[in-house]
């Protein structure tokens, strides 16, 4: 069976202290001092928490179904085809995000698990602080590869070796989203986006989720790729830094409009004092 990890055992000397949401890790590796080094780097991390541990394929299955994590480490060693076990963890998990660590880099396993679902994947002679941050950038919703593997990827999608050349239809983006994802290709974040486009963060969230839709991609990287792949955004420069208080202004001006658009008409006699007021009876 898997084994537990006290809660306060990987918590660090300060508890969570507003450093985030808490992080709740499965450790999933062969080796209990790889295991044990893990859990001494976290420690020192008031964010990360080790919930479970395990040392092999089945207790790694049990461990994801009885603990609640949010992330699993998981070492490609542990199963024969590390591929379909990452396909079989998230079919028990969907939730659950993995990221593996393998003994090297190899090309065609990395392709392979960013295809299947991985969120993130790493040699295991990755620097500690390079894998807290993976590990953080994976529990917000983000993938992580290392420099080489997102080379291989792009070499990849160049070559339409991911998926079938005709998997995806051509579809038309309007203005708005592909000045969105120009952004994104850059490297943007929601809240540069919302600035230079001059709206929020949320309607940048809602123009994505759309635009992940229509190109059939899963995340901010595959649609990346897609984009460079096939040249979508060719072109297009994304928009300038608004000057001080430019963006400000045009944020609140669209909001001011927005709330006074959305609300029902008044009754003519709400903006004065009614000039026939009901007589009293005789």
């Amino acid at each position: 069976m898997a084994t537990s990890v006290s809660v306060g055992e990987n918590h660090g000397a300060h508890g969570n202290n507003g450093a985030g949401p808490l992080i709740r890790v499965i450790l999933a590796d062969t080796q209990a001092i790889f295991r044990a080094g893990l859990r001494k780097i976290f420690a020192l991390e008031d964010d990360i928490r080790v919930v479970g541990q395990a040392e092999t394929l089945s207790q790694t299955q049990s461990a994801i179904t009885k603990f609640s994590a949010d992330v699993l480490i998981f070492e490609s060693a542990l199963a024969p085809n590390p591929v379909e076990a990452v396909t079989e963890l998230l079919r028990q998990a969907p939730q659950l995000k993995i990221v593996v660590v393998t003994p090297v880099s190899d090309e065609q396993l990395t392709l392979d698990l960013f295809r299947r679902g991985a969120h993130g994947i790493l040699s295991r002679e990755v620097e500690p602080e390079i894998l807290v941050d993976c590990l953080r950038k994976v529990a917000a919703g983000e993938p992580w590869l290392e420099n080489q593997a997102i080379h291989w990827m792009m070499d990849a999608f160049r070559g339409h070796s991911l998926r079938p050349s005709g998997a995806r239809p051509k579809v038309q983006l309007t203005p708005k989203e592909t000045l969105i994802v120009s952004c994104v290709t850059q490297g943007m974040k929601n809240k540069e986006i919302a600035v230079r486009v001059g709206t929020t963060e949320q309607v940048v969230k809602n123009y994505l989720r759309k635009v992940y839709d229509k190109l059939g991609v899963a995340d901010r990287l595959e649609l990346a790729l897609y984009c460079l792949s096939h040249h979508v955004v060719d072109g297009v420069k994304p928009p300038p830094i608004p000057q001080n208080g430019e963006a400000v202004n045009a944020s609140a001006a669209r909001a001011a409009a927005g709330a006074a658009t959305s609300m029902p008409a008044a009754p003519s006699n709400s903006d004065s004092p009614n000039p026939n007021p009901p007589q009293k009876p005789s």
